[in-house]
């Protein structure tokens, strides 16, 4: 490939911008000539939606935008709710896999990230939950940097968040707390609760927790900082349509900013050492990027910004020469910065989908299986923004912790974060979950929400272009396997409830036969997957810690000029999909980045 440098004087660039305005380019031959820049961010997902729409506030600031997929202007799977399991395996996914997963049967397991504008917040399940006040005060603990506790990050989410009525505007009262949320229409990314009511399974969900209040206790609002309990789900949802960073941060007012340039289609290579930069520490203050034929370089005059998520950000510094030395060599990368926690720590939740046969010829599944009937409620959808393609098919999450006097407490400290902070999240389907076949179903999902497994992202080749090698480690850990094996037993518990007689019928697929602990345990292995809740990659850690990737101001620790904003800096996943925290730490990030450069 051919090398060129972009690097054109500030006075030519200042002047161009005075008489033109940015736009979303096609393609980095597209972006003007005569451009200089302050700030590069690297990716344009969720994280980097945000802090570019927030840096480029100030005129002042140039600001330019590398995101590797296309555009998510008229992408109908990614706008109507119901239709988000077509994005996966897509050209709107990076269509990523996995290693062979030993604690999943050696199964190659799909890894969905958003190759899009917009990253995985333009093809995720929407769900909109903040996690317990734990998690983040064991960020602050962890980071000594109190500005990630619960209480300095509240606003963040406030912040972020525009809290809206529901598409068919039922009365609400009773189903979330307004002190937690954003109702004055000055956030950013629309939420709301579902939109569309599931007849046969709202109703006896809510009267579980009544029949069931021991266990399944009712939880006014799972985003107040302690989501245990059972309440109903808010989803980055507004007026029906699925609300992205792309449509949050990117709107046509902010893309018409003269100081914003988005470029589309484009991967960024490697981060460079800024030549002759001297002084004691390294500084990366310049990107390499693959247009066409030709690598081009471009230049930041301030900052870097890294904000590829918790997959392909490693895999960019280490195919940089960040990272472990040794691990490099081998690859046949010069190191250019020794650090070995680069692509360790990777962390996300392990799920496993269970089915019942219902007794009922109206569940989602009825939907999926009728292309007619499909057709016609997309015609009501592009009408009037109703109906039931509003939701993506879960009203209501459960969130639970197992008994302190678990056996597995013998052998495993308790991950979780504090007593607030559940082991378990327990997804309703009305529908077969994660299931295809043909019938009506109830279904759950249990998940691990406070893992101890942890996998790595590593290099496959020195070629910036292949893919990465991502070992989830799912399962790795007796711990995990055991809650589980426990989120099944509840999920058995819970649909044996009074309110679900004669409704719910016998197991369904491979699942009828887990009657035995064991023959359990092989379901779980051929059947489990994660959730793609990927964080931990480039951890954050105190300034003098001996691990991580980033200091708590999130700039690369050992180094000048590159900082990392996405999933990846978190040290521990939150019991919570973890897009709502993504989106506090940008909005955060992004001030920490203005008061650096006023």
């Amino acid at each position: 490939m051919q090398l060129v440098s972009f690097n054109l004087p500030l006075w030519f660039s200042t002047t161009f911008f005075l008489s033109c305005h940015a736009a979303i380019r096609q393609s980095f031959s597209d972006l003007p000539t005569g451009l200089a820049f302050d700030f590069i961010v690297v990716g344009g997902g969720l994280a980097g939606s945000v802090v570019s729409s927030r840096l480029s506030e100030n005129p002042k600031f140039k600001v330019l935008v590398i995101e590797a997929g296309p555009s998510n202007a008229g992408v109908l799977d990614s706008q109507v709710p119901f239709l988000e399991p077509g994005l996966l395996v897509s050209p709107f996914d990076w269509n990523f896999t996995t290693v062979p997963q030993a604690g999943a049967a050696g199964r190659v397991i799909n890894y969905p990230r958003g190759h899009i504008l917009g990253g995985s917040s333009s093809i995720n399940d929407m769900f909109y939950t903040r996690g317990s006040s734990s998690d983040f005060d064991r960020f602050a603990r962890v980071t000594g940097d109190q500005g990630w506790s619960w209480d300095s990050l509240l606003p963040y989410f406030l912040k972020n968040e525009k809290w809206l009525p529901p598409a068919d505007n039922h009365n609400t009262i009773g189903q979330f707390n307004p002190v937690f949320h954003n109702s004055k229409g000055t956030g950013m990314t629309s939420v709301s609760l579902p939109g569309f009511p599931m007849l046969n399974t709202d109703g006896r969900t809510i009267q579980t927790t009544k029949d069931l209040k021991g266990e399944f206790p009712f939880n006014l609002d799972m985003n107040s900082g302690n989501p245990l309990g059972l309440g109903w789900l808010p989803s980055t949802i507004g007026n029906g349509e699925r609300s992205s960073a792309a449509t949050a941060y990117l709107t046509p007012k902010v893309v018409g900013r003269p100081n914003l340039e988005i470029v589309l289609n484009t991967q960024v290579t490697r981060i460079l050492q800024a030549s002759g930069s001297g002084g004691h520490l390294p500084s990366f203050h310049k990107i390499e990027l693959s247009s066409g034929s030709r690598l081009i370089t471009v230049t930041a005059s301030k900052e870097v910004i890294l904000s590829a998520g918790s997959i392909k950000t490693p895999h960019i510094l280490l195919n940089s020469g960040i990272g472990d030395k040794t691990e490099l060599k081998r690859m046949g990368i010069i190191s250019v910065l020794d650090n070995p926690s680069v692509g360790k720590n990777l962390t996300d939740h392990p799920l496993v989908p269970v089915n019942w046969f219902a007794n009922s010829n109206n569940t989602v599944d009825t939907i999926k299986q009728n292309a007619t009937l499909q057709a016609e409620l997309l015609k009501e959808w592009e009408q009037i923004r109703k109906g039931p393609l509003v939701n993506a098919g879960f009203n209501q999450i459960s969130w639970s912790r197992i008994p302190d006097n678990s056996s597995i407490f013998k052998t495993f400290a308790d991950p979780s974060s504090g007593r607030n902070s559940p082991h378990i999240e327990l997804v309703i389907s009305n529908g077969g979950a994660f299931s295809s076949a043909l019938g009506n179903f109830v279904g759950a999902v249990p998940r691990v929400v406070s893992p101890r497994s942890r996998g790595s992202v590593s290099l496959r080749s020195n070629n910036p272009l292949d893919a990465p090698l991502i070992d989830l480690g799912i399962l790795s850990s007796k711990f995990d396997l055991f809650v589980l094996k426990e989120g099944v037993a509840t999920a058995r518990r819970f649909f044996a409830g009074p309110a679900w007689k004669g409704y719910v019928l016998q197991p369904s697929g491979a699942f009828s036969n887990a009657t035995t602990d064991q023959a359990l345990e092989d379901f779980i292995a051929e059947t489990a997957i994660t959730a793609a809740h990927a964080v931990g990659t480039s951890s954050m850690s105190a300034k003098d810690a001996k691990f991580g990737v980033v200091d708590p101001d999130l700039k690369l620790k050992g180094a000048k000029g590159l900082r990392i904003v996405d999933a990846s800096i978190m040290p521990f996943v939150p019991a919570a999909h973890t897009q709502a925290s993504v989106y506090a730490i940008a909005e955060r990030a992004a001030d920490l980045i203005k008061a650096d450069w006023q």
